[in-house]
C-alpha cells in the first residue's frame, strides 16, 4: 500500500523550522554567565530520562506504536504526557510517522528515507519539502486507535500547551537556569538522540537479520537512546518489546520493560520466538559502513 504525498501537513515545514530553531538558540544561553547551578543539571537529567525514556521509548515506541506491552491505563496514559513533553509532536503526529516509516523503510514513502542523506534523516526531513510527510486524514487512517480515543485526541490538540505549562513552572521555581537547562538544552539532547536512530542507527553498525533494509544495529546510539539503537533487529522483529536480542545487547527500555511487569504494571508482552529469530538471521554479521552521502 503506497502512502500518497500529502498535499498539506498537520504541521507546515515553516513552522517545524521555526521551532526548532527557536529551541536551539534556546539551548545556547548556556553560554551566558550565571545559567549555570547544579540543580538544573539535575533537573536536566530527570527530565531527559523521564521524557526521553519512558516518553518517547517506552510510551511512544513500544507502547503505543507497536503495541509491544500493554501498561496498566494510567500508566499508559502518563508515559503519553512524557512522550508529548519531549516536544516531538503529538502522540497521533509521531507514532503514524513512525508506522509509515515501517511501512515504507528505506524507500519511497519512508519519511525520512536514509537515501536522502544522513543529514536528511537525521533532521532535514522535518523542515524541508518532504512529499511523504502525512496530512491528517492519513494520520488518522495510519494511526486509528489513537484518532479514536478522546484521551489521544486531546493530548494531540494540546500538546504543545503542555510544554508551555512545564516551561512557566520551571522558570517560577528554578529561575532562568532550570527554564535554559530543563528545557532548551533537555529538549535538543533528547531530539538528537532520537534523530540517530533515524540517521545513524541506517548508516553503520551491523545487520544480524534478513530486514530488506539499511537498519543496522548501532552499539553507541543503543547507550544514548535507551536501547533503541538495536534497529536491525527492531526492523526484523517490530513487534518485540525487547530490542536487544543477544546478551550484549543491553536494551534499558527492555529492563524497565521487565520491571514493570514484575509489578504487575504490564502485561501482553510481545517477543519473537526462537524459530522466527533462526529464519531471519543472517548466517554470517553483516557489517555495515556506509559512504557519505
Amino acid at each position: 500500500m503506497q502512502i500518497a504525498a500529502a498535499k498539506q501537513r498537520r504541521t507546515p515545514a515553516w513552522a517545524n523550522l521555526a521551532g526548532l530553531s527557536v529551541i536551539h538558540l534556546g539551548a545556547l544561553a548556556v553560554f551566558i554567565p550565571g545559567t549555570f547551578h547544579w540543580s538544573a543539571l539535575i533537573v536536566l537529567l530527570v527530565l531527559y530520562y523521564t521524557t526521553g525514556a519512558w516518553g518517547i521509548c517506552l510510551g511512544y515506541h513500544r507502547v503505543l506504536t507497536h503495541r509491544s506491552v500493554k501498561l496498566a491505563q494510567p500508566l499508559e496514559w502518563a508515559t503519553t504526557i512524557l512522550g508529548v513533553l519531549a516536544l516531538q509532536g503529538g502522540p497521533i503526529d509521531w507514532i503514524s510517522t513512525h508506522r509509515a516509516h515501517h511501512a515504507h523503510t528505506d524507500k519511497e514513502g519512508d519519511p525520512h528515507d536514509i537515501h536522502k542523506g544522513v543529514l536528511w534523516s537525521h533532521m532535514e526531513w522535518l523542515y524541508k519539502r518532504n512529499e511523504a510527510m502525512l496530512s491528517p486524514e492519513e494520520q488518522a487512517r495510519l494511526a486509528p486507535d489513537l484518532a479514536n480515543d478522546k484521551f489521544y485526541r486531546f493530548m494531540e490538540a494540546t500538546n504543545v500547551w503542555w510544554t508551555i505549562a512545564l516551561g512557566v513552572a520551571l522558570f517560577l521555581i528554578g529561575g532562568w537556569s532550570w527554564l535554559v537547562w530543563g528545557m532548551f538544552v533537555r529538549i535538543v539532547v533528547t531530539y538528537h538522540i532520537t534523530w540517530l536512530v533515524n540517521s545513524a542507527a541506517h548508516y553503520s553498525g551491523y545487520q544480524s537479520f534478513r530486514t530488506g533494509d539499511k537498519s543496522t544495529n548501532n552499539w553507541w546510539v543503543a547507550f544514548l537512546a535507551w536501547g533503541e539503537g538495536w534497529h536491525n533487529n527492531h526492523h526484523a522483529f517490530p513487534f518485540s518489546a525487547r530490542h536487544g536480542l543477544r546478551w550484549f545487547e543491553f536494551d534499558f527500555t527492555w529492563w524497565t520493560i521487565k520491571a514493570l511487569a514484575w509489578m504487575k504494571l504490564a502485561r501482553d508482552i510481545k517477543l519473537p520466538t526462537p524459530a522466527m529469530v533462526q529464519r531471519m538471521r543472517i548466517p554470517r554479521v553483516r557489517r555495515v559502513q556506509r559512504e557519505r552521502a
